[in-house]
């Protein structure tokens, strides 16, 4: 499902137009954005949790050259799905043994 699709499905299911479902996931995800960038966490009940998680400068070294080198501190993101969401993936079947 890309997201012309997943925006329609929402408009149908929230009866407003798509425009303006649209507009409202563009908030949500300009919101969501902004509070992971504040280092904040976002824990969406039922789906899972967004965070960002700083990882610390380290040293490395080239298996060619032997040059020590240093790898800067950076943010990733970290997402962690629900307990509930995972449960609903336990039960299915990748495949058929018909």
């Amino acid at each position: 499902m890309n997201n012309k699709d997943f925006i329609l499905e929402l408009s149908n299911r929230l009866e407003y137009s798509v425009k303006e479902t649209n507009q409202m996931m563009e908030v949500l995800i300009a919101e969501m954005t902004q509070q992971l960038q504040d280092g904040n966490a976002i824990a969406i009940y039922g789906f899972g949790t967004f965070e960002t998680k700083k990882k610390a400068e380290r040293i490395t070294i080239n298996p060619i050259s032997k040059q020590h080198l240093l790898v800067p501190p950076k943010i990733i993101l970290s997402y962690r799905p629900s307990t509930l969401l995972k449960d609903k993936f336990k039960n299915i079947q990748l495949w058929r043994n018909d």
